[in-house]
This record gives C-alpha cells, sequence and structure tokens, in this order.
C-alpha cells in the first residue's frame, strides 16, 4: 500500500512537472531586476534556476561553517552518555564518590540531566552526604524537572524512615500529576505515617496504571487493610473500612483479627465477637480460634458455647482448647480448665497454655504446681523440653491424648497437622 501510494505521487509530481515546463517552453516570461542603478534581465526558468543554485550554495556553506560547532556538540553528547554510563556502573557497584563524580559531569548535559542529577543524590546520600545530596536534587528541580526531583527525594527519605519528607516532596503542585511510581512512594508514606486507610485508596489508581506487580499488589491491599482496620479512629469508621473490604479479604486471618481486635478496644463487643465467630465457620484458622479466647470482651456463655459446638469438629485443636480453658476460669471454674488445658498440652499447645495453667494454679492457692508451670512456659518459649506436672496418672495422660478423629464433609478422616 505505501509503495502504491508512493508511485502515485512521484506519478503526479511529473505530470505537473511537465505542464509547468510546457507552460514555460511556449512563454518563457520576463524577469527584469533593479538594483543599485544597474539591470538585470533573464526569463523566468532561468531565473528559478539561479535562485535553486542561490540556495543550495547558502544551505552548503551554512552546512561547512556549522560543521566545527556540531562536531563539539557531538563530541559533547557522547561524552555526557559515556559519563553517565560511568557513573550508574560506579553507583550499582558502591563505588560512590567515583559515581557522584562522574553523574555531576554528566548532569551539564542537558540531555541526561534528569537521570545523572537523581543517581548523583543518591550516591551523595549513599556515602553520608546529605547535604550534597540535597544539592544535587536542588539542581534537578531548577533544571525543569520538577516530579523526578520529587521522586528521588521521595524515596531517599524514605530510606532514611523519614515518611513526612517524603509525603512532602511529592505533594509538592510542581510535581503533580504523579506517575505510577509516585503513586506507590506516596502510599507507601502514607502507611508509613499511620495513614494506612488513605493509601488503601490509591489501590485503584496504582491497579488501573499497573504500579506494581499483582501479586505485590494483593500483599500490599492485605497490609494496608489490616493496618487501616487498626487505626480506625471509632466505630463508625472501623465499620466503614471493613464494609469497604473485598469479601475475599475478609475472611483473611489477619484483617479479621484486626477488625476484632479494633472492635473489642472501642468497646463494641459484639461486632468483635461475631466477626470471628463467622470467620471460623467459614474457614478454620488457629490463630483466631486462640484470639476467641483472649478478646477482653464479656459474652462467655455465648463464646463458650460457640466453642465448645468448634471442638466437636476440630477436638484436636490446641488453640481451641486453650480458648474453652480462659473461658472456663473466666467463669470460675478452674477443674474444667485446668482439664482442658492439659487436653492442650497433650495435643501440641505452646507456651500460652503453661502460662494459662500457671494463672490458674496461683489463683488456686497451689504455689508449687504454679511455679512449675511458668517455668516451662519460660522452656517451652525457648523451644526446650518441659518438665512434667504431678499428680496426673496414667488414665489421665491417655484420655488427655485421646481425641476424637476427625472427618471431612464426605466422611474420610482428616489427617492432623
Amino acid at each position: 500500500m505505501n509503495l502504491f501510494r508512493n508511485l502515485l505521487f512521484w506519478i503526479v509530481l511529473a505530470l505537473a512537472g511537465a505542464l509547468v515546463a510546457q507552460l514555460l517552453v511556449q512563454d518563457p516570461g520576463y524577469v527584469l531586476v533593479r538594483y543599485g542603478g544597474n539591470d538585470y534581465t533573464t526569463n523566468v526558468p532561468k531565473a528559478i534556476l539561479i535562485a535553486g543554485a542561490t540556495l543550495i550554495g547558502l544551505w552548503l556553506a551554512w552546512k561547512v561553517l556549522s560543521l566545527p560547532f556540531a562536531a563539539v556538540r557531538r563530541h559533547r553528547k557522547k561524552q555526557a552518555r559515556a559519563r553517565l554510563i560511568d557513573g550508574l556502573d560506579a553507583l550499582h557497584q558502591g563505588h560512590w564518590s567515583r559515581a557522584e563524580k562522574s553523574l555531576a559531569l554528566a548532569a551539564r548535559s542537558d540531555d541526561v540531566a534528569a537521570i545523572a542529577h537523581v543517581g548523583a543524590a543518591q550516591a551523595a546520600a549513599a556515602r553520608g552526604d546529605a547535604a550534597a545530596s540535597a544539592q544535587h536534587l536542588d539542581s534537578l528541580g531548577s533544571s525543569g524537572y520538577p516530579t523526578a526531583r520529587a521522586l528521588a527525594a521521595a524515596e531517599l527519605a524514605l530510606a532514611e524512615d523519614r515518611a513526612d519528607d517524603a509525603l512532602a516532596a511529592l505533594d509538592a503542585p510542581a510535581a503533580q500529576p504523579l506517575p505510577p511510581r509516585g503513586l506507590i512512594l506516596r502510599a507507601r508514606a502514607l502507611a508509613a505515617l499511620g495513614c494506612a486507610g488513605e493509601a488503601y485508596g490509591l489501590l485503584g489508581p496504582l491497579r488501573q496504571q499497573q504500579a506494581v506487580p499483582a501479586d505485590r499488589l494483593s500483599r500490599l491491599e492485605a497490609q494496608w487493610a489490616e493496618a487501616s482496620l487498626r487505626e480506625a479512629a471509632d466505630a463508625n469508621v472501623l465499620a466503614d473500612r471493613w464494609e469497604a473490604l473485598p469479601k475475599p479479604l475478609k475472611s483473611e486471618p489477619a484483617a479479621v483479627a484486626a477488625y476484632a481486635e479494633r472492635a473489642a478496644a472501642l468497646r463494641w463487643e459484639e461486632a468483635a465477637a461475631k466477626s470471628l465467630e463467622q470467620a471460623l465457620d467459614t474457614r478454620w484458622d488457629e490463630s483466631l480460634a486462640a484470639l476467641y479466647g483472649r478478646l477482653p470482651i464479656g459474652r462467655l456463655d455465648a463464646r463458650r458455647g460457640n466453642a465448645e459446638r468448634w471442638l466437636s469438629a476440630h477436638p484436636a485443636s490446641p488453640a481451641l482448647l486453650v480458648t474453652l480453658a480462659r473461658l472456663a476460669r473466666a467463669q470460675g471454674q478452674w477443674p474444667q480448665a485446668e482439664a482442658y488445658l492439659h487436653r492442650a498440652l497433650a495435643q501440641g499447645a505452646n507456651s500460652e497454655a503453661w502460662e494459662e495453667l500457671g494463672h490458674g494454679f496461683a489463683a488456686a492457692g497451689d504455689d508449687a504446681r504454679a511455679r512449675l508451670s511458668y517455668a516451662n512456659a519460660l522452656l517451652a518459649a525457648r523451644g526446650e523440653a518441659t518438665r512434667e506436672l504431678p499428680g496426673r496418672d496414667l488414665r489421665q495422660k491417655i484420655f488427655d491424648e485421646a481425641v476424637v478423629e476427625e472427618r471431612d464433609e464426605h466422611g474420610m478422616p482428616r489427617l492432623r497437622g
């Protein structure tokens, strides 16, 4: 198609030239040029040829005269690129001083000034010269690259845990609108400043502009969601943020735990308990089962009833047994709590169960076993072998080890983790 268009263009141009030539042959015309008291006469074809030859001569003269200057410019550009490559390579290898020197020289060329100033600022910051780094950044801004300056300043500030300075650099009016990398840096700064809710609000633009890979963005979404729930100032904000979460995230243990703990801290006991109950009914998780017993809320009878219901489906869950022990002890039923804790230890519970045993024995006035339980809690936390409690006969130990076989919805035995 392009060949056909080019051929058609040259055919039309040739026809037009032939037509003009025919007209000029029939009537060559008359051209009179009067200058300085002299008259110069010729016809139109000759005048056109003379004008064309004059223009070509002037163009050739200009090219010859500008050739040295063009050679100098090409040499400077080549030298700047060589310095830029050498500086970036030195920066990559950790030769900070050499990198800064090469990049500072390369920055004199407008073609590579932006990236050279950024690299020089990074090299100066890496060798601990904050003043030189700031000077390179200021040069970057004065050279007409405010967005590049904002990104470089924000990245350096975040590396030094100065999230407020990073946010100030990114929010500068001259740096707007932020590119994709600026959005992710701004979200990181907001999250570091305890404004995870605002960071979570940037997920839409980040996803739309593909600022980070999808799997990493999913991890950031979960982190910012959890942090935003923990930062909720009141129950209304907490409820709004929870409702705004996508459904899969509402079943993630970290997000559920954050919501439940924040709701409990805000004295919203029903929401705290309900969130854990719904999550555990949907997908069992040991950490949430343990949190269900640790929450500083009431509803002891209802919580214990739910825990006993779950125990029939998860009889070998150490976290659930410890939760039942906590709830029983809170209701003043220490013998039952002690039995649950021994079963939990037999099923692989950690130092948390030993500590709970110590609290129970201490409250019951059994100082000897309380001290032994607390000592075992420390040993278990260190990963060392614990000492056996006195007073447990073989029948009780067998009962602690025995659990009802777990089966799935198809009736097949479920392997213990």
